[in-house]
C-alpha cells in the first residue's frame, strides 16, 4: 500500500517536472495587424529569429518562417481609443476573448529551422491591446496574450506613428517564449505511469 501511495504521488509531482524545461524564444517582424469586433488577427508576420529550438541555440535570418495569430471577439473596450483613463499612458485599451483564438509559428526548413509547424496553440486567457506613447507625439500599440499556463505571454508590438490604429497597421516587432519539456523528463512521466498501472493492476488482481 506504501508503494501504491508513492507512486501516486511520483505521478502527480512529474508534469510539474516535465514543464520545467527549456524556453523556446520566437522574434517575427512585419504582417498586417487587423481588428474588428469580431476579433485581431494577425497575417504574413515573417520568422527573423529562433532561440533554444531543438539545441540549435540562436538562428537568424531574413526569413525563417512564419508567425500568426487571430484572438476571440472583443470583449470590452475599443479599437480605436485615442488615450487612457486620467489621460495616462500605458494602459489596455480593449481586451479580446480567447475563445476561437489560435496561434500558429512555422519553420521553412532554412539555417536548420524544420520545415514544418512549430508551434500550434491558442490563447488560454484574455487578449489585450496596450496602448503606449512618447514625448514625441508617436504611439505604440502591444498585444499581449497568454499561451498557457506553463509559458509566458506573447508580445506583439506595432507602432503607428503619430496616427493611431484604426483596425489594420503593419507590426514593428513581435516575441513570443514558450516553455517546452524536457525529453528526459518525458521518458521519466511515462515510465512512472506505466510503473503505476502495473501496481494497480496488481492491486485489482489481488
Amino acid at each position: 500500500m506504501k508503494r501504491l501511495l508513492l507512486l501516486a504521488a511520483l505521478a502527480l509531482a512529474l508534469p510539474t517536472a516535465v514543464f520545467a524545461g527549456n524556453h523556446v524564444d520566437y522574434t517575427n517582424t512585419g504582417g498586417n495587424l487587423t481588428g474588428s469586433s469580431s476579433g485581431l488577427t494577425l497575417t504574413g508576420s515573417t520568422l527573423i529569429a529562433v532561440n533554444g529550438l531543438n539545441g540549435l541555440g540562436l538562428v537568424t535570418g531574413p526569413d525563417l518562417g512564419s508567425l500568426s495569430f487571430g484572438t476571440g471577439a472583443l470583449l470590452s473596450g475599443s479599437l480605436t481609443a485615442n488615450s487612457c483613463s486620467g489621460g495616462g499612458t500605458g494602459c489596455v485599451i480593449a481586451t479580446f476573448a480567447s475563445a476561437g483564438s489560435w496561434f500558429k509559428v512555422t519553420g521553412n526548413g532554412t539555417s536548420g529551422i524544420p520545415n514544418n509547424t512549430l508551434f500550434s496553440g491558442s490563447f488560454q486567457g484574455p487578449v489585450q491591446l496596450f496602448l503606449t506613447g512618447s514625448a514625441d507625439g508617436t504611439h505604440t500599440y502591444i498585444v499581449m496574450g497568454s499561451l498557457g499556463t506553463n509559458s509566458p505571454v506573447s508580445q506583439i508590438v506595432l507602432s503607428t506613428g503619430k496616427g493611431y490604429f484604426d483596425g489594420d497597421a503593419t507590426i514593428t516587432s513581435g516575441d513570443t517564449t514558450l516553455v517546452v519539456p524536457e525529453p528526459a523528463s518525458l521518458g521519466l512521466l511515462g515510465t512512472g505511469l506505466i510503473g503505476l498501472a502495473g501496481i494497480v493492476r496488481r492491486k485489482l488482481k489481488a
